[in-house]
C-alpha cells in the first residue's frame, strides 16, 4: 500500500522554476461540467431536502427529481452560456450517462467539449465492488461514443482508495482532478507510470459553496472574482491554474446561472488569460516541464 504523500513528494511552489503558459498568459482557466446518473434504488449522493423525521427513505423521489431537473433543464443553460462565450468545457461524465442521458452526451460531443471519465455511475469509489471494471467500462463507453478514450478522470466525489490511482494509470488515464493539492500541475507516481494532477477545486465548486456552505447565489461571483484576481496576480511570476466546477442541478438553476455568466464576462475582459480544457493543460505542462 502506497500513501498519497509517498506518490507526490512535497514541493513548495515558491521553490520551483517559473512555468510559462502559452501566449504569455498568467492563468489558465478550465471549466468542468459534471453530468451524473443518480440511481433512485440507492440513497441519493446529495440532498436538498432532509428526509422526514431524519430517516433516509427509498425511493427518495424529491432529491432524485432535484438532480433530474439539472439533466432536463439546467444542463442546457450551460450549453447556451458556454457557446455564447465561445468556451469549451471539460465534461466529467459517468459512463452510464452516455446511454441513460444520450441527448446530454450528444450535446457535449457536438459542442466539441473534452470528455473526462467520472466513474460509471455516481457512487464513491470506496463503494464500487470492482473498481477496475468500473474504470474500464467508463473508458470503453467514452471511446465508443466519441471515437477516443478519455485522457482525464475525476472520481465521483473526488473519492479514491489507496489503489485507485494505479488502476487509472493501468487503464490509460493520463491526468486526474481528484488531488486538489496545488495551483500548478504535479506528477503522481503510480505502479504503471506517472499521472499528472491537473489542479481542480473544492472551493470554486458549487457543491461545497452552495450545498454544504449554503451561501447565497451571488457568492459564486464574488468568490470567483477574488479567486481569479489573486491567481492572475501570482501568475505574473509563474503560471497558475483556476478550475470552475459546476453541476447542472446547482449552478444550472435560474437564480444562479447569471452569476456564472458574469464571472466569465469578468475573466474574459482581463489580459493574460488562457480559457482552456484539462487535456490542453496536460499537454502544455508536459511540454513546459
Amino acid at each position: 500500500m502506497k500513501l498519497p504523500k509517498d506518490r507526490v513528494p512535497y514541493s513548495a511552489i515558491v521553490d520551483r522554476p517559473p512555468l510559462r503558459l502559452p501566449n504569455n498568459a498568467r492563468v489558465a482557466v478550465w471549466t468542468i461540467v459534471n453530468v451524473e446518473e443518480w440511481s433512485i434504488e440507492r440513497n441519493m449522493p446529495r440532498t436538498v431536502l432532509p428526509p422526514p423525521y431524519g430517516q433516509p427513505l427509498q425511493p427518495d423521489l424529491p432529491n432524485w427529481a432535484w438532480h433530474e431537473y439539472g439533466m432536463r433543464v439546467g444542463f442546457w443553460r450551460f450549453v447556451d452560456v458556454l457557446a455564447r462565450f465561445k468556451l469549451r468545457a471539460t465534461l466529467a461524465i459517468n459512463g452510464s450517462v452516455i446511454d441513460s442521458y444520450r441527448r446530454v452526451a450528444e450535446a457535449g460531443r457536438d459542442a466539441g467539449w473534452e470528455f473526462m471519465g467520472h466513474g460509471w455511475i455516481q457512487r464513491p469509489m470506496h463503494h464500487v465492488e470492482d473498481q477496475r471494471k468500473a474504470i474500464a467500462d467508463t473508458v470503453a463507453a467514452i471511446r465508443q461514443f466519441t471515437g477516443k478514450p478519455p485522457r482525464g478522470w475525476e472520481s465521483p466525489g473526488l473519492t479514491e482508495t489507496y489503489d485507485t490511482i494505479d488502476w487509472l494509470a493501468e487503464a490509460g488515464i493520463e491526468y486526474v482532478a481528484d488531488w486538489v493539492l496545488d495551483d500548478q500541475p504535479v506528477t503522481i507516481d503510480t505502479a504503471h507510470g506517472p499521472i499528472v494532477s491537473v489542479p481542480y477545486t473544492v472551493e470554486m465548486n458549487d457543491i461545497a459553496m452552495m450545498l454544504l456552505q449554503q451561501h447565497p447565489s451571488e457568492e459564486w461571483l464574488r468568490r470567483g472574482v477574488d479567486q481569479f484576481d489573486r491567481l492572475h496576480q501570482e501568475g505574473e511570476k509563474s503560471a497558475r491554474i483556476m478550475a470552475i466546477s459546476v453541476h447542472p442541478y446547482i449552478t444550472g438553476v435560474p437564480h444562479r446561472i447569471g452569476y456564472l455568466e458574469r464571472l466569465y464576462d469578468y475573466i474574459r475582459q482581463r489580459p493574460g488569460v488562457w480559457l482552456t480544457t484539462g487535456e490542453e493543460i496536460l499537454d502544455w505542462y508536459r511540454s513546459a516541464r
